[in-house]
């Protein structure tokens, strides 16, 4: 069935106006996060280290546990609002400093963890702990991933959160993904949405196009399906009017030419579109890819006799 949720990244370096000023800081997060509400957000995702970079002193030395002063106030926040937040900061843990993203129910409850993956080199020198899993979390409207910077330079860690079933995941980061974000969109079939320390936050569907993009306003929002999915047309192209004709406005399509893609979505509550493919024999890409290898390799056997 359709599921609709409305994902929104806020982009923005708060050291210049908050340096030193953690209470000022934590009070505009909880402006932008009233504001996202009234965009009608679901959930929003903020940059990487938020609130510590702001501060001097190594991630040790700043580092919070998750039942800390800085996760209490955004999850009050949270609640205040009925939003689901990722919300990165240096979190301590058994010993141990993580570069993290902390996910927030709408009740204002810690739902999940993610630990920076591939930290750089400098971090790593810093003591920050590389994290080594690609957690996924269920939320009423799916499932979400979520990745830190450097992270988005590493096949292992954006693969992983697909395979495990992620739909969107949400990049908070210092640099800005560009073209990387579109690939890896496309790639993996998923919704991407970042949050970093410039302009320039961007949320990217399924097909690699850039749906919006953050410019002078720090907070980008955008409504998007979850129940739809990205496939190539070879096998598929020939059943759309015989989905059409059954179901006509209850399903939706659009065309990506230049990569021999189309979306097709549900519109309807009463179907989702695992019940399309399904009823149709549609042929999602990575089926493809694996029964294309499988002829290939079938060929070359033959030519070995």
């Amino acid at each position: 069935m359709a599921r609709y949720v409305t994902v929104a990244g806020i982009s923005h370096d708060p050291r210049p106006q908050f340096k030193g000023n953690l209470p000022a800081l934590l009070d505009h997060a909880a402006h932008m996060l009233k504001r996202a509400a009234r965009y009608g957000a679901n959930i929003v995702a903020f940059p990487e280290t938020y609130p510590h970079l702001i501060l001097d002193g190594k991630p040790a030395d700043i580092a919070e546990p998750l039942s800390g002063p800085t996760i209490t106030r955004i999850a009050q926040e949270a609640r205040n609002n009925g939003l689901h937040v990722v919300f990165p900061l240096y979190t301590s843990e058994n010993g141990r400093v993580h570069n993290s993203s902390v996910l927030i129910s709408p009740e204002g409850d810690v739902i999940g963890v993610y630990h920076k993956k591939h930290p750089t080199i400098g971090e790593i020198e810093m003591g920050i702990t590389p994290g080594d899993e690609e957690p996924v979390f269920r939320t009423r409207f799916g499932t979400i991933g979520m990745a830190i910077c450097f992270d988005l330079n590493f096949p292992d860690i954006m693969r992983g959160l697909a395979e495990n079933g992620a739909e969107i995941i949400f990049f908070s980061s210092a640099y800005r993904g560009g073209l990387q974000l579109q690939i890896w969109a496309f790639e993996l079939g998923v919704y991407m949405v970042s949050a970093i320390l410039a302009e320039l936050g961007r949320i990217v569907d399924q097909s690699g196009a850039v749906l919006g993009e953050a410019t002078y306003e720090e907070l980008i929002a955008r409504r998007i399906n979850l129940d739809r999915r990205l496939l190539h047309m070879d096998y598929n192209w020939d059943k759309m009017d015989a989905m059409l004709e059954k179901y006509g406005a209850g399903v939706s399509f659009e065309y990506f030419t230049r990569e021999a893609c189309y979306a097709v979505a549900s519109e309807r509550d009463d179907m989702t579109v695992d019940d399309l493919i399904r009823e149709f024999g549609l042929e999602e890409r990575r089926a493809y890819w694996e029964r294309a290898n499988r002829v290939r390799e079938q060929a070359l056997a033959a030519l070995k006799g």
